[in-house]
């Protein structure tokens, strides 16, 4: 089996690139074979990245058709595509926003759809594809209104995945992510990137900021939860998954002081002591617009797994990233 991570220099990527390796085996579309190669694109990689004699790793962006062509006329099996401009940067350039998570996606799926190769292609999306009452809960039939360039741009691609699976040129599985924490390293540009910074700092005694009140809600799963995802997506038959291609997927709807409390039992100490609350406008105008609330019927019927809690996934970041002094 041949398997394409698009943006696999991201965190996410390398995670999903590691456990691919360890796996050597991947199930596609209900059938199991052995993993061949796993090849990887971005236009940066990390200072430690996954080492595998499985992975080779191509320097490129997904922008560059040129670039994005002989990867795809090599026929992966399966295509994992978390390449994007994060939320926030997507909000302050629109241009770029655009031409990154809409119109190169556009001349991607053309290129696939011309190659009629037909891989299973896994798209990373977004709980910001919803947005209005925050209050009100999300389910498997709630219309996505997203109040973001990022959700509207991510919302049109889940569209055109649709009908292209629709159609067969593609076996389309779109997931819908919550926040993912804690991401390691430092934080990036993702509007959601406080919700990691507030454990991930304190836990190695260096300050981190809150830019919204403790009694918000945020809809989160871990790493290693939506890299188990992933690749349960890639294993779905096309009967199984059926019409029903963009699914939510689950997580734990959990308030910021109680991210603090369980960052604090962890630690043993008084980790939230390095936290700042200092309010951040642009912050709350994109973050307050998703709902925290989900029921994900199904995901969950589908076999995706959830988190048990915010302790096991603070637990998680401890044993997989934290470094150590």
């Amino acid at each position: 089996m041949h398997i394409l991570i698009l943006g696999g220099g991201g965190f996410l990527g390398q995670k999903l690139a590691k456990q691919l390796s360890i796996n050597k085996t991947i199930v596609i579309n209900g059938i199991r074979g052995d993993i061949l190669k796993i090849q990887l694109l971005d236009r940066y990689w990390p200072e430690e990245i996954v080492e595998s004699p499985l992975i080779e790793y191509v320097e490129g962006d997904i922008i560059n058709d040129d670039i994005i062509r002989p990867l795809l006329e090599s026929k992966p099996d399966v295509i994992f595509h978390l390449a994007a401009i994060v939320s926030g940067e997507a909000e302050k350039n629109f241009e770029l926003g655009m031409e990154v998570n809409l119109h190169a996606n556009i001349r991607l799926l053309e290129m696939i759809r011309v190659l009629n190769h037909k891989p299973v292609f896994v798209f990373a999306s977004t709980c910001a594809a919803f947005g209005g009452e925050v209050t009100r809960t999300i389910d498997d039939d709630t219309a996505p209104v997203p109040q973001s360039s990022y959700g509207t741009q991510k919302v049109m691609t889940e569209l055109l995945i649709n009908d292209y699976s629709r159609r067969g040129f593609l076996h389309g599985r779109v997931l819908r992510l919550p926040t993912i924490v804690v991401r390691p390293g430092k934080a990036n540009a993702a509007t959601s990137s406080f919700v990691s910074s507030i454990i991930r700092e304190p836990l190695q005694v260096q300050r981190a900021n809150c830019p919204v009140s403790d009694d918000v809600h945020v809809w989160i799963l871990s790493p290693r939860g939506v890299t188990y995802n992933f690749i349960h997506a890639a294993s779905l038959t096309n009967e199984t998954v059926g019409h029903k291609r963009i699914i939510n997927l689950p997580g734990n709807a959990v308030q910021i002081k109680e991210i603090v409390m369980a960052l604090d039992e962890i630690s043993g100490t008084q980790a939230s002591q390095y936290i700042d609350w200092k309010p951040d406008a642009f912050i709350q105008s994109i973050v307050l617009t998703w709902p925290p609330f989900f029921k994900t019927e199904w995901a969950n019927q589908l076999g995706f797994k959830k988190d048990d809690s915010i302790h096991e996934i603070i637990r998680f970041f401890v044993e997989d990233d934290l470094k150590k002094p």
